[in-house]
């Protein structure tokens, strides 16, 4: 089991870059997968960006080139660094954790706003 807590939403204006952080409650090494969702009022949750623990990476198309996914073990967090913002990203991000034998965990979400 893991608790998730999401931080570094805010307002900014197009073209403007964030870094989400993600801290979980306990060491992340060895989670079979770590990624950032993001949803829109109406609209289904997608898949932002992934990391497994071999530390492949997956990115939804729209966001290749402008985000990065990160961990730190040492921290036991989870970065995604976005840059160029759209106003097609503003969305509730969420972070979201894969444990082998145990499920799958969501953090409570932080919300991204780009608007100028």
């Amino acid at each position: 089991q893991v608790q998730l807590v999401e931080s570094g939403g805010g307002l900014v204006q197009p073209g403007g870059s964030l870094r989400l952080s993600c801290a979980a409650s306990r060491s992340i090494f060895g989670i079979r997968a770590m990624a950032w969702y993001r949803q829109v009022l109406g609209k289904q949750r997608e898949l932002v960006a992934q990391i497994n623990s071999g530390g492949n990476t997956h990115y939804l198309d729209s966001v290749k080139g402008r985000f990065t996914i990160s961990r730190d073990y040492d921290k036991n967090a989870v970065y995604l660094q976005m840059n160029s913002l759209e106003p097609e990203d503003t969305a509730v991000y969420y972070c979201n954790a894969q444990i082998t034998g145990l499920g799958e965990y969501w953090g409570q979400g932080t919300q991204v706003t780009v608007s100028s």
